[in-house]
């Protein structure tokens, strides 16, 4: 099959790159050595396909379809009995053939840098029988590159640093920029580097995009940033290649190039004497156009004679120097002080150490400043010492202070009593001698810490303190006792000489030496036939028994006086009592009961017996009392709870019945009706026997009678009422009497009253007193009947 010559009639084709299509679309291909092809039982040598590689310019922006090639098999004689068809990637999409004629077209608008070749298969088919006459082949459409796409910075904008100071050609950064063109084909992929704005600051390699310093010595202090921008050109970076930008922040980092400076050469500062150690007297600080820790700085006095008095530290956050009191100042001693500092940075650079030292010096002067002062004691503390047998008024000892201002006032002496509550001492407010002022106990408080007040007499404002400590010396004045209180048991088998207790003695004294106490029976009870007392010569002392065969029921409680002497001089004595109960024990020895009552008790009747009786009798006694008070419960009152109490009670009724046309709910006239019969209430608890009496009636009896009648009869309904309640209460009653001339006014007894009036007229009176002429005229009967 040869392959079509290529049509130059499309306008996107330039003149330049056709030469190069037309020689690869003439090429020819090797002709493929397939094996024979057969068909329907006759055979035929294999015909072969002959073309070459197809290539497709992007971005072709024609409206017709883009020429790609042309497909032709010697077997096709031209009478269109063969026809082309085409699969693979794009076929029918991208790419249609031309089946009587074999062109191939391109119907869209290709990019390389989406896909970059196409693989495609053709095949010639018999047009009668739809069987290929060749076999299928597999070729290639190739997309070619054109110059379409500019050079990308994809990490832009870029930050960067470099020292100050730095030497030209110190690198700072590469910059990278990409372009999506092949870079296999032409130049449209070679990119070159250049800069448009940092110069002459800076340079740019054109083929790495590194960045570097083009001057020397730039200066941090001076500016310490710069903004660059470079750029990337592909085509080599001919005319008419494609650009892109990006932006390289540069900062200058700081290096220490610059010594600390005192803005001035000296400095004058006033404390006041009064001023206290570690106090800050002031602050001074260098100047030094570096930052971070070329920055930080060191001070120290290098001279003068505050040295030992004030000392320099450095703060670490604002880089001053701290001047502080070390000592505590004294106008009257020394009026001011010179001092020589020196400041220096804690790093300095090799580099740059040509330049000049990188430190300074200042002078302090601090003038100390007079204040009226309180008086000093001659010594922070007073040690003294008095027997606790000395007699009130006797002399302790003398403090001494002084006013250290040049005036030199007067002090007088005083005793803070928050410190001597008990106000044993007194002191000379002149003289400052301190006395005793009560007796002296060292058992109660062995030493006194008190507070001397050293006030200026024209100036009682300033006062001074000074400490006193008067410990209490010891006399014997206190004598031995029991150490604890012994509780000591004998057996009852007990054998003579056994050791019953072992005891000892304490004494509130204390002697220089050490106790020393000695043990005895009294004089009375030293021929005793019980007990005896062995002194074992170290503070102790042991209760023995001299007979055996204790018996409780004879003697329960022995009590033995032992007569107790300390070392003293002079010695003190005393007589303490031991108590030793007789026990019954056990085999070992170990007491089980020691009362004597116990021995008594009947044998069938022991502690816990006992304490169930007293348990039964207390549970009897709560039962009584709880039966008692549920009896006492039950009783409820005769008429009314306290809840139904009818002082108290009030009945609302909230049923407020059909107006005028209601005349089925209540008998109006029944509740102004004194013939009116009442229910009797009865009570609760009792069945009434006596019958009420019938009350008479109160027609044609004068009006005085009837309302003495009347208040008579409710009396005596009173009196015999069993339901009626058992004290006094206030009856009332709404009666108003039968006999008026004027009959009664209201309208409650109209309804069953026997008037003659005649009501008609109310007929006349128009539509709105209709119903209450039909209720009071002629038809009242039919209404009612």
């Amino acid at each position: 099959m040869k392959l079509g010559k290529v049509e130059l009639c499309h306008f996107l084709q330039l003149i330049a790159l056709f030469l190069c299509f037309s020689g690869m679309s003439q090429a020819e291909l090797p002709r493929s050595r397939s094996k024979p092809y057969f068909q329907s039982g006759r055979s035929r040598t294999k015909r072969s396909w002959v073309w070459n590689q197809f290539f497709v310019l992007e971005e072709y922006m024609g409206s017709d379809p883009l020429y790609v090639g042309k497909l032709h098999s010697d077997v096709d004689k031209g009478d269109g009995s063969i026809k082309y068809i085409l699969s693979g990637e794009g076929a029918s999409s991208i790419f249609i053939i031309d089946e009587n004629t074999g062109d191939i077209h391109a119907t869209k608008r290709l990019d390389r840098e989406e896909q970059a070749y196409y693989t495609l298969r053709a095949q010639a088919l018999d047009r009668l029988t739809n069987k290929p006459v060749e076999p299928e082949s597999e070729f290639v459409i190739k997309i070619q590159d054109i110059n379409d796409n500019e050079p990308k910075f994809l990490d832009g904008p870029y930050t960067a640093g470099v020292p100050e100071m730095s030497p030209v050609g110190t690198s700072v950064v590469q910059v990278t920029a990409t372009d999506a063109d092949d870079p296999t084909y032409g130049n449209s992929a070679r990119v070159v580097y250049s800069i448009l704005q940092g110069q002459p600051y800076f340079s740019v390699e054109p083929k790495t995009g590194v960045i570097k310093t083009a001057l020397p010595n730039m200066d941090r202090e001076a500016k310490d940033q710069y903004l660059l921008v470079i750029q990337a050109k592909d085509m080599v970076g001919q005319n008419g290649g494609l650009s892109g930008t990006t932006s390289v922040t540069v900062t200058l980092t700081d290096v220490n190039d610059n010594p600390p400076r005192f803005p001035r050469r000296s400095y004058q500062y006033n404390v006041p004497e009064s001023l206290p150690v570690a106090s800050v007297v002031a602050r001074i600080k260098a100047a030094d156009a570096d930052i971070g820790v070329n920055a930080e700085m060191e001070y120290k006095i290098v001279d003068g004679d505050g040295v030992g008095i004030f000392k320099i530290s450095a703060d670490k956050d604002t880089q001053e120097g701290i001047i502080t009191i070390q000592k505590e100042l004294d106008f009257e001693a020394k009026t001011s002080y010179t001092l020589r500092i020196e400041a220096a940075n804690r790093d300095a650079d090799p580099r740059f150490l040509s330049l000049g030292p990188f430190s300074d010096t200042t002078t302090v002067k601090i003038i100390v400043e007079d204040v009226d002062e309180p008086p000093v004691f001659s010594s922070p503390l007073y040690p003294m010492e008095v027997s606790e047998a000395t007699q009130v008024g006797h002399i302790i000892g003398t403090v001494a202070a002084h006013d250290p201002d040049s005036s030199n006032s007067p002090v007088r002496y005083s005793i803070d009593r928050n410190t001597d509550l008990e106000r044993y001492f007194n002191i000379d407010a002149n003289s400052g001698v301190i006395t005793t002022a009560k007796s002296l106990d060292r058992e109660t408080n062995a030493v006194h810490n008190i507070t001397v007040l050293a006030m200026e007499s024209q100036n009682p404002s300033q006062v001074g303190r000074g400490y006193v400590a008067i410990t209490i010396l010891d006399i014997n004045d206190n004598a031995p006792e029991f150490a604890m209180d012994y509780e000591t048991t004998v057996c009852e088998n007990a054998q003579p000489g056994q050791v019953i207790q072992k005891i000892s003695a304490v004494d509130k004294d204390e002697p220089s030496n050490g106790h020393q106490f000695y043990f005895s029976l009294t004089t009375d009870m030293t021929n005793n036939h019980n007990f005896s007392l062995k002194d074992n010569k170290d503070n102790t002392a042991s209760i023995l028994t001299r007979r055996n065969g204790f018996r409780r029921q004879e003697q329960s409680v022995y009590y033995l006086p032992i007569f107790i002497v300390d070392s003293g001089s002079p010695s003190l004595s005393s007589t303490n009592t031991l108590t030793i109960r007789v026990c019954d024990c056990d085999a070992d020895g170990i007491a089980q009961t020691c009362n004597a009552e116990a021995y008594v008790l009947p044998a069938g009747l022991s502690t816990g017996a006992l304490i169930a009786i007293l348990a039964c009798v207390l549970t009897l006694l709560v039962l009584i009392l709880l039966i008692v008070t549920m009896r006492r419960r039950k009783k409820e009152p005769l008429i009314f709870d306290e809840e139904r109490d009818i002082r108290e009670n009030i009945v609302r009724y909230d049923d407020e019945g059909g107006g005028e046309e209601d005349t089925e709910a209540f008998d109006m006239a029944a509740l102004r009706n004194l013939n009116a019969i009442r229910d009797s209430k009865t009570r609760r608890d009792v069945t009434p026997e006596i019958q009420f009496l019938s009350r008479p009636t109160f027609k044609n009896i004068p009006d005085n009678v009837i309302f003495r009648e009347f208040i008579w009869e409710r009396l005596k309904e009173a009196d015999v009422d069993p339901g009626a309640p058992p004290y006094d209460s206030l009856q009332t009653y709404a009666f108003e009497g039968n006999g008026s001339v004027a009959e009664s006014l209201s309208s409650l007894d109209s309804i069953s009253s026997n008037s003659d009036q005649n009501y008609d007229y109310l007929s006349d009176w128009g539509p709105r007193f209709k119903r209450l002429a039909e209720m009071y005229g002629n038809g009242q009967e039919s209404l009612y009947s």
